[in-house]
């Protein structure tokens, strides 16, 4: 096999951990939160649907919608930081992921969310920056925008419970 060859493999084997990684939280398929991996950091998009509108008037996003995809987006960069470290460092860690087998879920412990403006019916974007990680505990602040990622509509910071070592859990419920 090439050089080439072999990095398309590990690329496609990344982008399916992904995804197996986000098939297993119900809340992201319901409300059709989307991931892009560049390297490790990922971009969530939320598609618009009408269900997720909360003030037919304007229409704008429901607050609670647009809470959760920023909550989301914290747990799943978590969530994915710890992947993308196992399957750089490979061995039987990275091949329980290959077979659909992940680490237990980061847990929220509070988050705190600020909507700066009203989101509209259309998709929005975000992105969550880990500032802070303990060997139990992280600190994650996530910016969510629509058309302008300079003009944020509502931005999280949190306190994320991390699994303990050992957590090899594949149950999302844990």
């Amino acid at each position: 096999m090439s050089p080439f060859d072999q990095i398309q493999e590990q690329e496609a084997r990344r982008d399916a951990a992904l995804e197996a990684l986000t098939a297993r939280i119900p809340y992201v398929q319901f409300l059709g939160v989307r991931f892009e991996r560049l390297g490790d950091e990922l971009t969530a998009r939320l598609e618009f649907d009408p269900k997720l509108i909360g003030n037919p008037i304007l229409p704008a996003l429901h607050g609670g919608a647009m809470g959760g995809f920023l909550e989301i987006t914290a747990i799943m960069q978590l969530a994915w930081d710890q992947t993308w470290g196992i399957l750089r460092r490979g061995g039987p860690e990275a091949e329980a992921i290959a077979a659909g087998r992940f680490p237990a879920t980061p847990k929220t412990v509070d988050l705190t969310i600020d909507y700066l403006r009203s989101a509209r019916a259309r998709s929005a974007f975000a992105r969550a920056q880990v500032t802070k990680q303990g060997r139990r505990v992280a600190n994650v602040r996530v910016e969510a925008w629509q058309d302008e990622r300079d003009r944020p509509v509502a931005a999280a910071h949190g306190h994320f419970l991390l699994p303990e070592a050992g957590d090899g859990a594949s149950d999302p419920a844990k």
